[in-house]
């Protein structure tokens, strides 16, 4: 198994880029992490998942992979700890099941959303406020990597605990070690 300094080493080498970038949050930042460029590795994505697992609590029900970058992390998740993965849309389709969330029913089960890389937590906030609003139990959000940009605790308004991988000061401490 790869170390986590030797694993946040890799991320950065793999996914780290700069320039100016204008984030989901509207924020502008010199510094990108293109999560595409880890998940798309599937050597890396296995050893992210991996170090995940350790994020995890016990009793939940099931992973809730947001649309788009949550979902090959909660797949692989899934397939290292047994438990069934929801992949969660932005929003509903308007035709055909018409959810928000596909693979299985979540009235009433506990979740845990996944996510690859939170900056304000805004689509975590509008993924969650539907899932509850149709039944679910969320109180957990894991990720990659966490922006530290007010996402702890824009989450926690909320009731949300969110556990990183990693934080952004790690990824550049360990990239600047490399």
């Amino acid at each position: 198994m790869t170390s986590r300094t030797e694993l946040a080493r890799q991320i950065v080498q793999c996914a780290t880029l700069h320039g100016d970038f204008l984030l989901r949050s509207g924020v502008r930042s010199k510094v990108y992490f293109d999560k595409y460029l880890f998940e798309s590795d599937p050597v890396l994505l296995k050893s992210i998942t991996l170090a995940m697992v350790d994020l995890l609590p016990p009793g939940y029900d099931a992973l809730a992979g947001l649309e788009m970058g949550g979902i090959p992390l909660a797949t692989l998740l899934a397939q290292h700890t047994g438990k069934p993965s929801l992949f969660v849309r932005k929003q509903a389709k308007s035709y055909g099941t018409c959810k928000i969330a596909e693979g299985g029913d979540i009235s009433g089960r506990r979740l845990v959303i996944v996510e690859d890389v939170v900056t304000s937590g805004g689509a975590i906030l509008d993924g969650v406020a539907e899932l509850r609003r149709l039944g679910a139990q969320v109180d957990l959000v894991v990720c990659v990597i966490d922006r530290e940009a007010g996402g702890v605790d824009n989450l926690a308004k909320v009731g949300l605990t969110l556990n990183a991988l990693y934080r952004k000061s790690e990824l550049e401490a360990a990239g600047a070690a490399a």
